[in-house]
């Protein structure tokens, strides 16, 4: 049986300084020029202040748990070999969330508020996607 590739998201314009930003292994999350909010992903506007100017910033990669789901299913086959696999919501110390997925530790260890910190995935020659890691507190 043949192998069955992750799906990997599309470089979109507004999201393109984010992929770069993510090859250097940095962060990137976009900031409101009319309010300064911090969020991702991308927007055409800002839900605080309905500014539509933004520019991406880097962030420390930092943050903590906030959520999370344990997969237990084969939603894609390209997953199927990370079954059982975690699906995270990621609270940056500068206050965005992130979804993405614990590396690292089994996903049964997995507790609210621990702290992570980012590291990237490399998809293709484009796309390197982040994901988190357990830090020492």
């Amino acid at each position: 049986m043949a192998s069955v590739s992750k799906p990997i998201p599309s470089v979109t314009p507004e999201m393109a300084e984010f992929y770069e930003g993510t090859r250097r292994g940095q962060l990137m999350v976009r900031k409101c020029e009319g309010c300064g909010d911090l969020h991702f992903p991308a927007h055409s506007f800002c839900s605080l202040c309905m500014s539509t100017r933004a520019k991406w910033v880097p962030v420390s990669g930092r943050g903590e748990i906030y959520s999370y789901n344990i997969m237990h299913q084969v939603y894609h086959p390209g997953f199927a070999s990370e079954v059982p696999y975690a699906v995270v919501v990621v609270k940056l110390e500068e206050g965005p969330k992130f979804v993405s997925n614990v590396v690292g530790i089994k996903p049964h260890e997995i507790r609210i508020g621990m702290p992570v910190e980012v590291t990237f995935e490399k998809m293709s020659d484009e796309v390197m996607l982040p994901k988190f890691r357990p830090r020492a507190t």
